[in-house]
């Protein structure tokens, strides 16, 4: 039997060398990745971090990325989809599993089903820190999500205030987050249904998902603007970082995957249509070299905004700008 999963905020310091991230839900793999880098980050500043998808790594990369460097870089190496690595690659893979490379994190995201089990098994095998990043699929669950991002945030919340807002939100993770974030911050820190009631009869808030599509899509001056509007009226810096962090990943994931059916694509890389469709149109102006830029820019700012930056306001200002650069990279 594997270890319990471990929750994002029990992660140890120092890291182990293999993290296993077991489930899909993006907010918390998101989370789970921003985490590590952040921990990683307090024993080596300039640590690298780099992104795949399973099912593009090819056995000879893994050497480049997992194999020894000549000036002993820090690095973190994350892998969504890992359930995707083919047999061949996974042969690669295990001999860095069971003896690690000094100074590099393996972080592999599996979605925790059937396929793939040959991955997860090999991750287990060699004691890898297994957290959990599973989809709340219960009602109970997401209230569960939603007193505990209440509580993050400083903040308290009624039974029922509990029940009114996820009726009025739904089941998506990054909408409650926000909005749990912006309740408390509207209320001083006491929540109950009819503030959570009066929040939607018809309020239109800026959330950091518009800063994000800014951003990735080439306009940073109204990026600039709209963030700026979101932090007046109390959106989270971590929630913007957050966002960026989203829209970067869901780009890279899309232009990564090819062209293809967005239906298809939903299914293979385990999102929905609507947000496939929308990160084709974002990937449009993007190259493989500015998305790799960007990766790294949005892992920084989610370190940033978590304590490692002075200024967390002007650390997003500076990513928004940064990944304007990072967007006409050749």
């Amino acid at each position: 039997m594997p270890a319990r999963p471990v929750g994002i905020d029990e992660l140890p310091d120092p890291l182990p060398p293999v993290v296993l991230l077991v489930g899909d839900e993006e907010l918390l793999v998101a989370r789970a990745v921003s985490a590590l880098a952040a921990i990683a980050r307090r024993s080596d500043p300039q640590l690298d971090v780099t992104e795949r998808p399973g099912g593009d790594i090819e056995g000879p990369e893994l050497h480049e990325l997992l194999g020894p460097s000549l000036f002993g870089d820090a690095r973190l190496v994350f892998v969504p989809a890992a359930q995707d690595i083919r047999t061949a690659a996974l042969g690669a893979l295990r001999p860095y599993l069971d003896a690690p490379t000094d100074g590099i994190v393996v972080a592999l995201q599996h979605a925790g089903g059937a396929k793939g089990k040959a991955l997860l098994d090999a991750a287990r095998s060699v004691k890898a820190l297994e957290v959990g990043v599973a989809r709340l699929t219960r009602a109970e669950e997401r209230h569960d999500f939603v007193r505990a991002e209440v509580r993050r945030n400083g903040g308290s919340i009624t039974p029922e205030a509990v029940a009114v807002l996820v009726d009025a939100v739904g089941s998506e993770l990054r909408e409650l987050a926000a909005v749990a974030a912006q309740l408390v911050s509207d209320s001083g820190g006491a929540i109950d249904a009819d503030l959570v009631r009066a929040y939607h009869r018809g309020r239109a808030e800026v959330t950091g998902f518009a800063v994000a599509d800014l951003a990735v899509t080439g306009r940073p001056a109204e990026a600039l603007e709209t963030l700026r509007h979101a932090l007046a009226i109390g959106v989270a810096e971590v929630l913007v970082a957050d966002a960026l962090a989203d829209g970067v990943r869901s780009i890279a994931r899309v232009a990564s995957a090819g062209r293809a059916d967005p239906y298809a694509l939903a299914q293979k890389l385990g999102m929905p249509p609507w947000k496939v469709k929308r990160a084709g149109n974002q990937s449009r102006g993007w190259t493989e070299a500015g998305l790799r830029r960007a990766l790294g820019i949005v892992s920084a700012v989610n370190a940033d905004v978590k304590g490692a930056a002075a200024d967390a306001p002007y650390a997003l200002e500076r990513a928004i700008r940064a990944l304007a650069e990072a967007r006409a990279t050749k």
